[in-house]
């Protein structure tokens, strides 16, 4: 390494810790370690070695940066700053305090340069692997040999913590089999958790798992800089895997009694050990001090990094010139824009009666793979259950990014954050599928997609009781009520095809999460729901029968129970009886109606109300009040065929007749 350079990066490798851990203590909440002992490795990367331009965060063509283990966000908002991101020394000062664009762990979205949201450890990993799939597709679908305008790379840097949790597991294997090239994975091997020694807990070898996946494996002392250059300039010319580097550091290097140890992991320094950390790093006695020459030196980049992107956008152009079919297809990734003519599209696909929600929706999904050349996804494991395959797609193989359907494999967890990472390529609307009561394995993944606000479709199948034989492990009765309590989702349970695609018509146009929630048993085409999308399904809930005078019953029901709530209804009018039968398809969208509308279906003198759902009844009293019934099912399922367990939980038209008598 030229020595000049290496002058500079240590000064800045020491700005780093300065700025890291002195917003640590200003705030007096925070994890000191991590940036403390990744200074040298991030002087590095921001300092040399990526590829970006802070004055336009969004290029294409950028390397992208990770960093799983977002307890050590200070180390990425030290470099953000540093590197000329729009991030102030205001704003570093400002770290973890209300509505600060440096919040305890990185947001996407909160600050430019922050690639991923982070702090549940391994999740940055699989979002990682995401964002290297995703931009291994556009490099095999725009690259030519005369054009590359695709060759970043996908840096993530993970913490002992990050590579113990399942879902950076579930990633890694699958980088490593389908060989995505253009992933860099750094393992901070500080051999410390929050707890204790890393030893207490983990006696495995990290670098002998990798290779088991595939992964190229490499060693350095992250706290040298000459090996850290050494490593990172090989991988640049001879990469043709996934890398893993095992990247040994000191935790909290620098600081003269807690360096090494669990007690500089998650606690500011303190006062005298702040003092003392200066003396002992050369700085001098004044807060969030950066050396001019280190200000100097990004100051001087810059010019070369807004370069770097106008010679990638004359590249850009004469690649569109060349290859306008191509450039027109790019276009259309990149806008993700519907056609406005789709629900007319949709509204011509003939569906057998009766059919299931499961089966419905990938009549639904050819269509839209045909129409929407964005729409990229697959499954855990089970395409040929929950539907989920684009018939006239290839797979996704080995070596091999020209398909559009992803076999997950059996790695829910793994899947959901790859698919926020393909999201965040901004080229794709990528969609994931498994058994309802799966979710759970993937659940903190959609948690963080709608954290994150990413456009991200879940369709989940076998979604009640009803799925007959496989029984209570395989039975959601509680996944309904959870997933409706998410901040930023929409829940849609279709009771037909005609609501399946009112469900797939909402969740491509919400630009947050949709979980669509599907049925593996038949059900009737219904006439009562053949509307328009504005009058039906996109209002979220709606009458599908009304009352020729004065309710003396309002039921509501969702999916599989929409059918049986009409015909509950027909009964009770046998007995002279006026009924209001209700459909909810998506809560979340029936609470964005105006007041008026809302009132109109669900509010006033309906007589008894009564929720249909083959679930829990948490959550029903908003629309029952406390006086209603619920026909619910507050226990796990059972193992016998679907009519015996209609019959065993009382879903049939005598068995809730009787309750409404009886109550």
């Amino acid at each position: 390494m030229d020595e000049d350079l290496k002058k500079i990066l240590e000064k800045t490798a020491n700005a780093i810790r300065q700025l890291s851990f002195e917003a640590v203590q200003k705030a007096n909440s925070g994890h000191p370690g991590l940036p403390m002992g990744c200074a040298e490795l991030g002087a590095y990367l921001y300092g040399h070695l990526l590829r970006h331009n802070p004055k336009n965060p969004e290029w294409m063509n950028r390397d992208r940066l990770v960093l799983s283990a977002g307890h050590g966000s200070m180390w990425l908002y030290s470099c953000l700053h540093l590197a000329g991101f729009d991030i102030s020394l205001d704003d570093i000062k400002q770290f973890r305090q209300l509505h600060s664009k440096t919040p305890g762990h990185p947001e996407y979205g909160e600050a430019p340069g922050v690639e991923s949201t982070t702090g549940p450890l391994g999740q940055g990993v699989g979002n990682a692997v995401g964002q290297a799939l995703g931009l291994k597709i556009l490099e095999t679908k725009f690259n030519q040999e005369d054009h590359q305008i695709f060759s970043p790379k996908v840096y993530c840097l993970a913490g002992d913590g990050c590579l113990m949790e399942g879902v950076s597991n579930e990633a890694s294997s699958f980088a490593g089999h389908v060989c995505l090239d253009n992933l860099i994975l750094i393992h901070d091997a500080n051999k410390v958790t929050l707890d204790g020694p890393l030893d207490q807990s983990c006696s495995e070898d990290v670098p002998a798992r990798y290779k088991a996946y595939g992964f190229e494996v490499y060693e350095m002392d992250g706290n040298d800089l000459d090996s850290v250059d050494k490593v990172m300039t090989e991988i640049q010319e001879n990469q043709t895997r996934p890398i893993f580097i095992d990247c040994k550091t000191i935790i909290g290097k620098g600081s003269p009694h807690k360096a090494g140890t669990y007690k500089v992991h998650g606690s500011p320094l303190g006062p005298e050990e702040v003092k003392e950390t200066k003396e002992v790093l050369g700085l001098p006695d004044e807060e969030f001090y950066i050396p001019q020459v280190v200000k100097s030196f990004f100051e001087e980049k810059l010019p070369k990094q807004e370069a770097l992107e106008e010679t990638w956008k004359k590249s850009f152009d004469a690649w569109q010139k060349a290859y306008p079919d191509l450039a027109k297809e790019y276009q259309v990734m990149h806008e993700r824009k519907m056609p406005s003519n789709l629900e007319e599209t949709l509204s011509k696909i003939e569906f057998p009666d009766p059919i299931s929600g499961r089966k419905a929706s990938q009549e639904v999904l050819q269509v839209l793979g045909k129409e929407l050349p964005f729409l990229y996804g697959g499954s855990a494991d089970l395409s040929g259950s929950d539907c989920t395959m684009m018939k006239d797609y290839p797979l996704i193989a080995q070596n091999d990014f020209k398909g559009r359907n992803i076999k997950f494999g059996i790695r829910e967890f793994g899947m959901a954050t790859m698919a926020s990472g393909l999201f965040q390529t901004h080229m794709f609307l990528p969609y994931v599928g498994t058994f309802f009561t799966f979710s759970d394995y993937l659940r903190n993944g959609l948690r963080l997609a709608c954290l994150s606000k990413f456009h991200v479709i879940f369709q989940f199948t076998h979604d009640s009781v009803f799925l007959g034989e496989d029984g209570p492990t395989h039975q959601p009765v509680e996944h309904l009520a959870s997933l409706r309590a998410v901040p930023n989702l929409h829940v849609f349970r279709p009771a037909d095809p005609h609501e399946v695609k009112g469900a797939w018509l909402s969740a491509l146009n919400y630009p947050y999460p949709t979980a669509i929630v599907l049925t593996r048993q038949n059900l009737p085409v219904l006439k009562e729901t053949d509307r328009p999308f504005k009058d039906g399904a996109g209002r979220g809930g709606y009458i599908i029968k009304k009352e020729k005078t004065q309710a003396d019953y309002t039921l509501f029901a969702t999916g599989s129970e929409v059918s049986l709530a009409l015909d509950v209804a027909t009964a009770l009018e046998k007995q002279g009886k006026e009924v209001r039968v209700v459909s909810l398809p998506c809560w979340e969208l029936f609470d964005l109606q105006d007041e008026e509308y809302k009132r109109s279906v669900a509010c006033g003198d309906l007589g008894k109300r009564v929720s249909i759902e083959a679930g829990v009844s948490f959550g029903w009293s908003r629309f029952i009040g406390e006086k209603g019934i619920s026909i619910s099912i507050d226990e796990f399922g059972l193992s016998a065929p679907m009519s015996d367990i209609a019959n065993e939980f009382g879903f049939t038209v005598d068995a809730i007749l009787n309750r409404l008598f009886s109550s």
